[in-house]
């Protein structure tokens, strides 16, 4: 286990959905501290339940509420629902000053969730720029990873685009995909997260119609860097 990890708490507001509980599973297993956050404190400490039978004695996870978990996280992730984007940011605002923000929301409107549908904003992640103000870092990352893959084990097939304000927090979250076992690529500003939000609709298209559940993207003709 890396000092930076023994260093680092990670937040996973909205960690008792299935997307939240495999990132939380994925970082916990790396040997972060995380804190799972929910508006029910119950159901929060019930996911963390879960993943520490899952991994064992010794996990690092607990949970509380979203305001608790962002207050005493270095590092939020905010994995909950379109409709519980606005509500759940303005809640823990005041919490995020000097933090990244990772914002895993893409902005699906049922029933055409394979249409991509973006806010007035442009996408979920600059709309929570304007919501959280000056002062957070906001990142969008893991819009396109099946939960499917995040709670199992195995190689994941599919690379993770992180888009961000600054060239520094990109980085940051580069580290974080890196940890959880999986391939991140600096995608640019925050502007380009219409994209990165845009193409979870595809690939749900893309799903319904070859009878897939966990179609996603890869990055090919291109080398990362060993920086």
């Amino acid at each position: 286990m890396k000092d930076e990890q023994l260093l680092l708490t990670i937040a996973v507001l909205g960690g008792t959905g299935k997307e939240g509980k495999g990132l939380a599973y994925r970082w916990a297993r790396a040997g972060y501290r995380v804190v799972i956050g929910s508006r029910s404190e119950e159901k929060a400490a019930s996911a963390a339940k879960e993943i520490q039978e899952m991994l064992g004695d010794g996990t690092a996870v607990a949970g509380m509420s979203n305001r608790r978990a962002a207050k005493e996280a270095n590092l939020v992730v905010l994995t909950v629902p379109y409709a519980a984007h606005r509500d759940t940011l303005e809640s823990v605002k005041d919490e995020l000053r000097g933090k990244i923000l990772v914002d895993v929301t893409v902005p699906l409107v049922p029933p055409k969730v394979s249409t991509v549908q973006m806010p007035a904003a442009g996408s979920a992640a600059q709309e929570a720029k304007q919501i959280v103000g000056e002062g957070v870092e906001v990142c969008a990352a893991f819009q396109n990873i099946s939960h499917e893959h995040l709670l199992d084990d195995s190689d994941v097939e599919c690379d993770v685009l992180v888009t961000g304000t600054s060239k520094d927090a990109r980085a940051e979250v580069v580290k974080l995909v890196e940890s959880a076992g999986l391939t991140g690529w600096d995608a640019g500003p925050i502007e380009n997260s219409v994209v990165v939000e845009g193409l979870t609709s595809v690939l749900i298209g893309i799903n319904k119609k070859y009878s897939s559940t966990h179609a996603g993207i890869k990055i090919t003709g291109a080398k990362r860097s060993a920086d």
